[in-house]
């Protein structure tokens, strides 16, 4: 029975998105993710094989998963069921699991979409399992979040995980082209301001698209950069401080940082700050750094670490986030070291391998005569008492032979350190034979 909009003819002029008005009927029509699409792509290898595995489609928002997912099961015939995994639970699954098993009994095989499929725990994830063992649903799962991170491996082992890309500057115009079709007039901008709307959309179609709903109702000369910023609102960066996102960035500021590209770690210090990041955060990172990356190469690197952590305490934010930007700078042209870092991890290892060697008596203290009888503390040369205050004693267990633990680099102060190590080495061995 037609319902009362039908009746009234008035469902066909139900305003629709131009998100939605512009969403592909082909896959060909997909623009930027030629990769996976394209002939010697993932998927463009299986249609022309007539087939289509389980998918997880990882990707940013606005790339094209869901319209990637509806166009597969229309090529392959299957039935395209939709779920999200933010408003569906065990009940909603067991429903569709049930009806796409009558479908198999009738021929049709069932696509099953879950948006935002990581949103599902593990035990659900787990539900999923028979029923694409035995081929029961081709699962295409999406989601923006890490797949190693957020599914479970049974899971994973039974998918292809596709990467889709964020739309570059070339798929971003070719949207705004097929939009200025679509409303019949170019858009109000000049040629700078058209750039700096491909920009403010940050790889996602969807939101370009709501951008141009907006800039077509516009009247007027065309919009410069300034008048377009006043126009539209600018999107949030793309930014989880909890998850993937989070830990790209933070990578992407260490690197480089410790590649001494300065103006590549200012950047990535700003997106940090730009997506909410807790300055505190970078602050006890950058104190990292200058332990792990430059250390004893620029000795003072630490207590300037320390000192703009302590700054930026002290006059919290903005003011003292020029003070951590400082620290990058500083971090970032310092000669590095990974030497010190390299040391300790050496000793771990050799302390764990020799743990309940005794340190040699001649360096042990003798407070009592018993412990004087037992030769503690004989034999032991006060360093200041020698030549250059070097004895060149030997100070590891007895029974260990001596290991080179720290080795400076040739870089910035551990230059010098490295000839005075050098110098106390040849000490050593020349005493060492004078006693033998």
């Amino acid at each position: 029975m037609a319902n009362l909009f039908e009746a009234a003819g008035l469902e066909k002029e139900a305003p629709r998105p131009l998100a939605d008005q512009l969403r592909p009927r082909r896959l060909g029509e997909v623009v930027g993710q030629e990769h996976v699409l394209g002939p010697q792509g993932p998927l463009g290898r299986m249609l022309s094989e007539g087939r289509l595995a389980s998918l997880v489609l990882w990707g940013p928002p606005g790339c094209g998963k869901t319209t990637i997912a509806r166009l597969l099961a229309h090529e392959t015939k299957l039935h395209f069921e939709p779920l999200s995994a933010v408003f569906s639970g065990v009940a909603d699954l067991r429903k569709v699991f049930d009806a796409a098993k009558r479908r198999r009994q009738t021929g049709q095989g069932t696509l099953l979409f879950v948006d935002e499929i990581h949103r599902f725990n593990r035990a659900q994830q787990d539900g999923f399992l028979p029923y694409v063992e035995d081929g029961t649903v081709i699962l295409v799962g999406a989601t923006t979040e890490n797949p190693s991170f957020e599914l479970n491996a049974a899971l994973l082992s039974r998918s292809q995980v596709l990467v889709l890309n964020r739309l570059g500057d070339e798929a971003l115009e070719e949207l705004l082209r097929r939009s200025e079709v679509a409303i019949g007039h170019p858009l109000p901008l000049e040629p700078d301001a058209r750039h700096a709307l491909k920009a403010l959309a940050d790889g996602d179609g969807r939101y370009l698209l709501n951008l141009v709903e907006e800039l077509a109702r516009l009247k007027g000369a065309p919009l410069d950069t300034a008048a377009l910023a006043a126009a539209v609102q600018r999107r949030a960066p793309l930014y989880d401080k909890s998850q993937e996102g989070h830990y790209n960035l933070i990578s992407a500021l260490h690197k480089s940082l410790r590649g001494s590209d300065v103006d590549a770690a200012l950047y990535w210090f700003a997106r940090m700050l730009d997506g909410g990041e807790d300055p505190r955060y970078i602050a006890r990172r950058l104190t990292r750094f200058a332990v792990e990356d430059v250390g004893m190469a620029d000795p003072s690197a630490l207590p300037h670490a320390v000192a703009g952590w302590e700054t930026y305490e002290r006059l919290g934010s903005p003011e003292g986030e020029l003070a951590l930007a400082q620290v990058v700078v500083q971090l970032a042209t310092a000669p590095k070291s990974n030497a010190v870092y390299k040391a300790y991890g050496a000793a771990r290892a050799a302390a764990k391998e020799t743990g309940s060697l005794m340190p040699p008596k001649h360096i042990l203290n003798a407070p009592t005569r018993m412990m004087k009888d037992l030769g503690y503390s004989k034999g032991y040369a006060y360093d200041h008492d020698a030549d250059e205050a070097f004895s060149g004693q030997n100070y590891f267990p007895d029974g260990m032979p001596r290991r080179s633990l720290y080795r400076p680099s040739p870089r910035g102060a551990e230059a010098e350190i490295g000839r005075r190590l050098k110098h106390w080495s040849e000490l050593r061995a020349r005493r060492s034979d004078e006693d033998a």
